[in-house]
């Protein structure tokens, strides 16, 4: 975790993406700087320190998913988002919870393994470049005269011009190199074609499987025969750019220890990992029911229990502990409640944030804030034929109105009402370019919006269907 990342600022670069729901900004906020706070305590307290797991409570399309995104992208740890409705309980047909770890774990290792290959990235490079000009121009390997046969063929005179002619000829080659070498580095060469080893993968790692990890246990078997018929390598052709980049790789990963990648890894999982649990809502059982598919429900609750609680996980590359592994948890609970969660899940999430609804006004800042606006959006889209779109105020407050209503006559779908509003106004325009030529210029007005939408929103049955 970032040492500079402080829960305001960890807010400020949510706001770029997101509109709205401060208290779930904040609480997210807090949670990952607590990570960092946990790191810089005495090792004694370290250990008594326990993550305060979150649930975010709230409808559809109002940036719960959105969240955990975006704090993917913001994190320096390992994140895995996983929905809830892909487990099933041991005996089950599905995902047995466990996998969610090893996914984890997955993950820390390739974010460490680029931290270690970055670092070893211009030595690589350099040895890349040296295995191309190798191809390019063989280097001349200069064998040393039989010194014990040369006293009795030779005489001084013929053995000095003999090895005056291959000291010329490697002097000749090493210039050559020296030229293609800086070729190399500039680029000149890239588009040339050249012939190189591709090596298949070392054969995976057979893990520890729990009783119910039959599905991994395949896809590891399969894995295994893949790599075997890869062990050998092959001949292909690659442009010298492709060849650099491939090289390069495969020196860097000679230059790493894998076994120390391994060890920091588990440790990152364990003390930074994040797993974000989406649609929890959907495996919570409501009162007064406890048969059929809801006997499900309750098992994959309490095959989550004892992961959130904390537990040891057998992966590929060492077992993992999952007591200081923060857990983010989401659902819309429209039927279900929180409290129809298994009450040891409750007390192993502490903090609950709801989330609100968006309104008109939310609307506008979604359409015109974000760094990544589905205005913005669209506009980028249309440049690359050569169409300059371009937006009014008056458009844009048009489109979050019929938003809004759509979303409190059909069904709220939050924030994604958009895409399908905006979707429906822009389908003429983007089927007619490039073919008509006369399109170079479009505005959004609130008339153009009103045209073409409003007899979608004033028919309810129709509305249902298209927006």
């Amino acid at each position: 975790m970032s040492d500079f990342f402080t829960p305001k600022q960890v807010v400020d670069e949510l706001n770029k993406y997101i509109i709205g729901q401060d208290q779930a900004k904040k609480a997210v906020a807090i949670a990952l700087r607590n990570r960092w706070r946990r790191q810089q305590v005495p090792a004694e307290m370290r250990e008594e320190i326990m993550p305060n797991n979150i649930i975010l409570i709230g409808p559809t399309g109002v940036g719960k998913t959105e969240i955990a995104r975006r704090l993917a992208k913001l994190t320096q740890a390992p994140f895995v988002k996983v929905e809830a409705t892909k487990f099933t309980e041991i005996g089950y047909v599905g995902k047995d919870v466990e996998s969610m770890v090893r996914d984890l774990a997955e993950i820390s290792v390739n974010l460490v393994k680029q931290i270690y290959m970055a670092r070893h990235a211009e030595k690589a490079k350099e040895l890349a470049i040296e295995q191309v000009l190798d191809i390019l121009i063989p280097p001349i390997t200069q064998s040393r005269p039989d010194t014990w046969g040369s006293q009795f063929a030779l005489n001084a005179d013929n053995q000095a011009e003999s090895e005056a002619k291959p000291s010329a000829e490697s002097e000749l080659n090493e210039k050559t190199r020296t030229k293609f070498r800086d070729k190399i580095k500039d680029g000149s060469l890239d588009e040339r074609e050249i012939e190189i080893d591709i090596k298949g993968e070392n054969p995976p790692m057979m893990q520890v499987m729990g009783a119910s990890g039959i599905e991994d246990l395949n896809r590891q078997i399969q894995d295994m025969f893949d790599s075997m018929g890869q062990k050998k390598g092959k001949k292909r052709k690659l442009k010298v750019k492709d060849a650099l980049v491939y090289l390069t790789q495969e020196e860097a990963a000679k230059l790493i220890d894998m076994d120390a990648i391994k060890k920091e890894a588990i440790e990152l999982a364990e003390n930074n990992g994040i797993i974000f649990i989406d649609e929890i809502d959907k495996i919570a059982v409501s009162s007064g029911q406890g048969s059929g598919p809801d006997v499900s429900r309750s098992g994959v609750q309490r095959d989550l229990l004892p992961i959130v609680e904390g537990s040891t996980v057998s992966t590929k590359y060492g077992v993992v502990r999952t007591d200081h592994v923060l857990f983010i948890a989401s659902g819309a609970f429209h039927i279900a409640k929180p409290s129809d969660l298994i009450p040891e899940l409750q007390g192993r999430f502490p903090i609950r944030v709801e989330l609100k609804s968006l309104t008109e006004e939310d609307f506008v800042s979604i359409l015109t804030v974000p760094t990544n606006a589905l205005t913005r959006q669209y506009e980028a889209l249309l440049a690359t034929e050569g169409v300059e779109l371009s937006f009014t105020d008056g458009g844009i407050r048009e489109i979050a109105k019929i938003a809004t209503e759509v979303n409190l006559e059909v069904e709220n779908i939050g924030a994604r009402r958009l895409h399908t509003i905006l979707s429906t106004l822009f389908e003429e325009i983007m089927f007619r370019i490039p073919d008509d030529l006369s399109v170079t210029k479009v505005v959004v007005t609130a008339e153009m919006v009103d045209s073409k939408l409003s007899d979608l929103v004033k028919n309810r049955d129709l509305s249902r269907y298209i927006l």
